[in-house]
């Protein structure tokens, strides 16, 4: 039988945490990131489900995005897996069926914490893990389009599969390796979507240069001062002919991308012309 795919509202569970209007004004003080906090309605909003809220922002509440996150361009909240779990001590995980060594997050205390998390939005759902599709710059540009992202952070040995076929969860993976958590990877789709939303990077020109922007690796960057420990800034970035600097620009971009990336130069060159 096919996957039953759905978002169910209503539920109204404690364990969801907004950081939107985030100050990051300078502080000796560890920050309490578990105050709720006023959201800007229609921004796009990021909803992690973690057992480590605290975790939250992070890096997110540094530069640009902490910026944006405070001037309500976009919305942060965390939603605590810990509260949904089973029995007098919330117990989120147990033994994988058949046998094996290490814990699996368990489908009940997920899907009511999922169920949480979506009510009252559509936002797509995403699921740190190893084995999802590896995220790219297309992936990154999809989500940020959306309303936003309801992402799981994964622990132990993962989630149970059921919980994945029933809310068509798709899975993504920063890399081929395995981290202890999907906390810092969550952070880092955050980060990448959230850079692509309007206002955010106030030189729009700059998205559009950058790396896997259009197939390619970025070319190299020079600034001041043009000759540093015997090493000079190329001279056709200081000649002052824009159309040469183009040109240069586009060439090391293409010889970058055919040495360090193979797999990219080889679906560059397959474009059509």
């Amino acid at each position: 039988m096919a996957a039953l795919c759905l978002y169910v509202h209503g539920m109204n569970v404690p364990g969801a945490r907004s950081h939107g209007q985030l100050s990051i004004s300078a502080s000796s003080a560890p920050r309490d990131l578990l105050t709720d906090r006023p959201s800007r309605a229609g921004a796009w909003t990021a909803k992690v489900i973690t057992l480590f809220p605290e975790t939250f922002p992070g890096v997110l509440a540094a530069s640009l995005t902490g910026k944006a996150l405070t001037e309500g361009l976009w919305n942060l909240e965390t939603v605590d897996l810990r509260q949904f779990g089973a029995g007098k001590h919330r117990s989120v995980d147990d033994t994988p069926s058949g046998g094996g060594a290490g814990m699996v997050l368990r489908a009940d205390v997920m899907g009511n914490a999922i169920r949480h998390a979506c009510r009252e939005t559509a936002s797509p759902l995403a699921y740190l893990s190893p084995r999802g599709r590896r995220l790219d710059q297309r992936m990154v540009q999809r989500f940020s389009e959306g309303p936003g992202l309801v992402l799981i952070s994964g622990r132990f040995e993962g989630l149970d599969q059921r919980v994945i076929d029933r809310f068509c969860i798709e899975e993504v993976s920063l890399g081929d390796f395995v981290m202890t958590g999907g906390e810092i990877a969550a952070q880092a789709l955050i980060d990448a979507a959230v850079r692509l939303l309007p206002g955010v990077v106030g030189n729009a020109a700059s998205i559009e240069g950058e790396s896997f922007s259009n197939g390619l690796l970025e070319h190299p960057q020079y600034t001041r001062p043009a000759s540093w420990e015997g090493c000079d800034i190329p001279d056709v970035l200081t000649s002052g002919d824009h159309q040469a600097v183009a040109k240069w620009r586009q060439q090391e971009a293409e010889r970058l991308t055919r040495e360090r990336r193979p797999d990219l130069w080889q679906a560059y060159s397959d474009k059509d012309p």
